[in-house]
């Protein structure tokens, strides 16, 4: 009898110890967010993250020299169209491929406008891999971080689609168009 009730405490024991664990973990992970972030935009202003509640956000890093650099043109073109109706594109210029963006910020917000118009938000020139990666491209690449999935970025104008809650939803590779149907229908949704 006295093993009987020893294993039955013991059993209690450890599995309250598992259940607050997970309760801890999830509690984290229901606390992740793009909105614990603040950046520098092109010009030095301090962007908020948390102004994007509600909304859904299109993450990109961009450069100017990259056979990708027209996809500017899509990106703004989105951005134009669902701005109103709760949706946004943020870039962040990043030099990790081949020294394809090797502007400064001034010069990096002057090609983005003379060339594609481009009125979404700009941050300042980051990493994003690499020792130096910034603490938001570290949030979007690492589950442990984001809750949903480990990524890496392959090159330039990888995009991470956020939802309203601020939370990683997906992930599409520079070869996907930001004007793709699985990106659209995502934003129309």
């Amino acid at each position: 009898m006295k093993n009987l009730l020893f294993s039955v405490c013991t059993a209690f024991i450890l599995f309250s110890g598992f259940t607050q664990a997970q309760h801890k973990k999830t509690k984290a992970m229901d606390t992740q967010s793009i909105y614990q972030f603040k950046a520098q935009d092109l010009s030095g202003k301090t962007f908020d993250f948390s102004t994007l509640k509600g909304k859904k956000v299109l993450i990109v890093n961009t450069a100017s020299k990259c056979g990708f650099t027209p996809q500017y043109e899509q990106l703004e073109t989105i951005y134009k169209e669902y701005k109103d109706k709760g949706f946004t594109v943020i870039g962040f210029p990043a030099n990790n491929f081949n020294g394809q963006e090797p502007g400064t910020n001034e010069e990096i917000e002057t090609f983005c406008k003379l060339n594609y118009g481009v009125t979404f938000p700009m941050m300042d020139k980051i990493s994003v891999k690499g020792a130096d990666m910034s603490p938001i491209y570290q949030f979007l690449t690492q589950k442990e971080k984001n809750g949903v999935k480990d990524s890496e970025v392959k090159w330039n104008f990888q995009k991470y689609l956020i939802d309203e809650k601020g939370h990683l939803v997906e992930v599409y590779y520079s070869k996907t168009k930001p004007d793709a149907p699985e990106i659209v229908n995502w934003i129309k949704q």
